[in-house]
């Protein structure tokens, strides 16, 4: 079965180390465009990556992200889950990070202690859990050696033994303990810890995404 799932990576390798590549240049980006990605993860709960993405972009060009006021938000979130408290979370972290006329966001992702900065961020940002903080860690470029916890990487872990099911609810130590498993998996298929996670979402969503 893992020969498998390494031959899968084989022919995929080439599109997933491209899109890691792409992760890792949004961090040379503005604190603008790191928040919008925070925003994006805000809005993936329940929903599909696509129609957030779609969403979130519109928002950005339209400038309402980043100023509009909560109704203009919440009307942007089409096609997102619950749009009303998203809408409020995007909008409370925005009055959060906004200091000196601007959104400063980069000054939190501490490079030399990751797993600390999405331990903040899971506490400090509402709308924003351990799965949350990984997927933007992530898509700014620090998520190598995190996981993404969302169903479909669960569903996956189930599938290749790595946990016997899905938990109802994981607690942060849970959370941790899964990520561990993932990672001595990771290891063991000679497949890096972010490109395993597009590949598993890869193989449920048929898109190597975000």
């Amino acid at each position: 079965m893992i020969r498998d799932l390494i031959a899968e990576y084989d022919r995929k390798k080439h599109e997933i180390k491209k899109r890691l590549k792409e992760f890792r240049s949004v961090w040379n980006c503005s604190d603008a465009k790191i928040f919008t990605e925070l925003c994006f993860c805000i809005c993936t709960p329940q929903s599909r990556a696509v129609y957030c993405d779609k969403a979130i972009s519109a928002l950005a060009e339209k400038g309402a992200l980043f100023k509009g006021d909560l109704r203009r938000v919440t009307s942007g979130l089409k096609n997102v889950r619950f749009p009303n408290n998203k809408a409020k979370y995007i909008v409370e972290a925005r009055r959060f990070f906004f200091t000196g006329g601007a959104i400063r966001i980069k000054t939190k992702v501490d490079e030399r202690d990751i797993p600390g900065t999405r331990l903040w961020f899971a506490r400090n940002v509402k709308g924003i859990g351990m799965k949350e903080a990984s997927h933007f860690l992530r898509n700014i470029g620090f998520g190598g050696d995190l996981a993404i916890l969302d169903a479909h990487i669960l569903k996956n872990m189930t599938r290749y033994g790595i946990i016997p099911r899905v938990p109802a609810s994981i607690t942060v130590g849970g959370y941790l303990e899964m990520e561990d498993k993932l990672r001595k998996f990771s290891k063991r298929a000679g497949i890096p810890m972010d490109a395993l996670d597009l590949l598993f979402w890869s193989a449920e969503t048929g898109q190597i995404f975000k």
